[in-house]
């Protein structure tokens, strides 16, 4: 009898294992970086990284950022955020309060919107584009989430992507605000390793802090919103300063970057791509409403246009913060005293909105 030839099995391709994974990782992450500061762009130190996890995520990595060294991340922006406290924001926040809250439950009201459309066009299940759409937290949305029988994979998917297009169109706007010949702060000759100052014992406090209130407590971004909120009365009583040196800064926003860029997995962009173009035509209409609400809120209060767009932004509070805090003109601490306000607010009526949306659209798909 003839011997039965085999085909040969082709070379089974292995990906790097985890220690390759990370190398290639930060390898990615000075590319993209370099690349992104080399056209300008504010905040490339948090694009470049959130764009490098992408491209690793979707090419198959298997490494994910870890909780704690992301909740320290929190900490630090927290700090970032404290050390613009200031007492001269105080006439415009007491001036403009009820302005800064329309503002805000408007852009609310429009993400919950978004999510509903989403559900009424069949396009993503009920629960799944309410939670998804919602502007809260995007780790708090999809635990809750899945707690609630939405899928988890979408609603992550549908967070991240948003965080990330809110992300670019910000740096965007802002490097096309810079006037023809500004230096960008974050190209300015920069000392990466300045001499140690009384304020690094003052942030490192803080850092701690955040961990402690990140790792062992549930408050919903606590690891950023209690130094923010410790740090930020510190600094309005001239009690301390903060100081941050520029490479702790950039660590965390590579942590910050890399967090939400791994979260773009192979499986769920699969998994999404049918609903791919409209989640992205229902972000790109969220963030063109809040354009126009910025475009209001500079008109009835005088604001600079790149500050009230900032101020307006629907994407995360840290993303906000580092891409102000590298735009040259912009009134950082009016910026981030509306984000904070969007903070408490997304915070508290968030979840109990997506809850009751998600209610009202599985009591509809019952009744089908």
């Amino acid at each position: 009898m003839a011997a039965v030839l085999e085909r040969p099995k082709p070379p089974v391709r292995r990906r790097p294992g985890r220690p390759g994974q990370w190398l290639l990782l930060l390898v990615l992450t000075l590319a993209a970086t370099a690349g992104l500061s080399a056209l300008g762009l504010p905040a490339a130190l948090l694009l470049g990284p959130i764009v490098a996890a992408v491209a690793l995520a979707l090419g198959g990595g298997s490494i994910q950022f870890g909780r704690t060294p992301y909740i320290l991340a929190q900490a630090v922006v927290g700090c970032l955020i404290a050390r613009a406290a200031s007492p001269a924001v105080l006439p415009t926040l007491a001036a403009s309060w009820h302005l800064f809250a329309v503002v805000i439950l408007a852009g609310l009201g429009a993400s919950a919107a978004m999510g509903w459309l989403l559900y009424r066009l069949d396009i993503m299940p009920g629960a799944t584009g309410i939670w998804g759409a919602s502007p809260g937290g995007a780790e708090a949305m999809v635990v809750m989430a899945d707690a609630c029988g939405a899928d988890a994979r979408l609603v992550a998917f549908m967070q991240y992507l948003r965080v990330l297009c809110v992300a670019l169109a910000a740096s965007l706007v802002a490097r096309l605000a810079v006037p023809a010949g500004a230096v960008l702060p974050l190209h300015a000759a920069t000392v990466w390793f300045p001499p140690p100052t009384p304020g690094w014992g003052t942030a490192a406090g803080l850092i701690l802090l955040g961990g402690l209130v990140g790792l062992f407590t549930r408050i919903p971004a606590g690891a950023m919103l209690v130094p923010m909120l410790v740090g930020a009365a510190l600094r309005l009583a001239g009690a301390t300063e903060i100081e941050l040196p520029p490479w702790l800064l950039a660590a965390s926003y590579a942590g910050i970057g890399w967090r939400v860029g791994l979260g773009f997995t192979r499986q769920v962009a699969v998994y999404a791509a049918r609903a791919l173009p409209a989640i992205l035509a229902a972000i790109t209409a969220l963030i063109a409403f809040c354009g126009g609400l910025s475009w209001l809120l500079s008109r009835l209060t005088g604001m600079d246009g790149l500050t009230a767009y900032l101020a307006a932004s629907p994407g995360g509070m840290d993303s906000v913060a580092v891409i102000a805090a590298s735009s040259p003109g912009v009134d950082f601490a009016c910026v981030m005293t509306m984000q904070t306000m969007r903070f408490f607010l997304v915070v508290l009526l968030a979840p109990a909105m997506a809850r009751f949306l998600a209610a009202r659209a599985d009591a509809r798909s019952r009744d089908r």
